[in-house]
């Protein structure tokens, strides 16, 4: 049986809590602007359909509500240190075949960038908040893929984003998941609990 944690510890929690869910929904509301951008500037259609993207971790999940908190944290970090990775091999591709061409969406996937280490970082406060380690990172990320064609670079990029915006869904609720205070103990859900 996990011990109450103390007022301060809990009004802290929710306080992230809340900031997560600004930043996740915010950043959502970037991608989606993002992915209309880099449909336009790719020439792709915006209903392509995009089979699994390998790397990109995939925000569905069975028995979402059977999970804890700590895990859905560390999912949750672990997912955004894979589109750190991706977004950063993109941002580089897109250098790569525009040039200074397009700096627009250049500068638009540089911020979003930012806004998903920003984010890793402050799942990683809530972790270090529970007391838990924070996993090291592999390496930076998923392993480069084999090179691709023009085309497919394209199309995992929009692979890439479209996932990317559900996972800002999925943290928010998450996040919303975790704030909530447990009926018996007065702690959020799952968070004392041992991984």
């Amino acid at each position: 049986m996990a011990a109450a944690e103390s007022p301060s510890a809990a009004l802290r929690r929710r306080d992230l809590c809340s900031r997560g869910i600004r930043l996740a929904g915010k950043m959502r509301a970037d991608v989606v602007d993002l992915l209309d951008a880099y449909v336009e500037q790719q020439g792709l259609d915006a209903s392509a359909s995009v089979a699994a993207v390998e790397g990109v971790p995939l925000a569905a999940v069975e028995r979402w509500d059977e999970q804890t908190g700590t895990q859905r944290l560390l999912e949750n970090l672990a997912a955004y240190r894979a589109f750190r990775a991706l977004l950063a091999q993109m941002l580089e591709e897109q250098r790569e075949q525009l040039g200074e061409a397009d700096a627009g969406l250049g500068r638009a996937l540089a911020a979003l960038l930012l806004q998903v280490s920003a984010f890793a970082y402050h799942l990683e406060e809530l972790l270090r908040l529970e007391s838990r380690g924070i996993p090291g990172e592999e390496g930076d990320g998923p392993p480069p893929p084999p090179r691709l064609s023009l085309f497919e670079q394209k199309l995992r990029g929009l692979g890439v984003l479209r996932e990317l915006a559900q996972w800002a869904v999925r943290s928010v609720r998450d996040l919303r998941q975790l704030a909530k205070p447990s009926p018996a103990t007065g702690t959020a859900p799952g968070l004392a609990e041992s991984p």
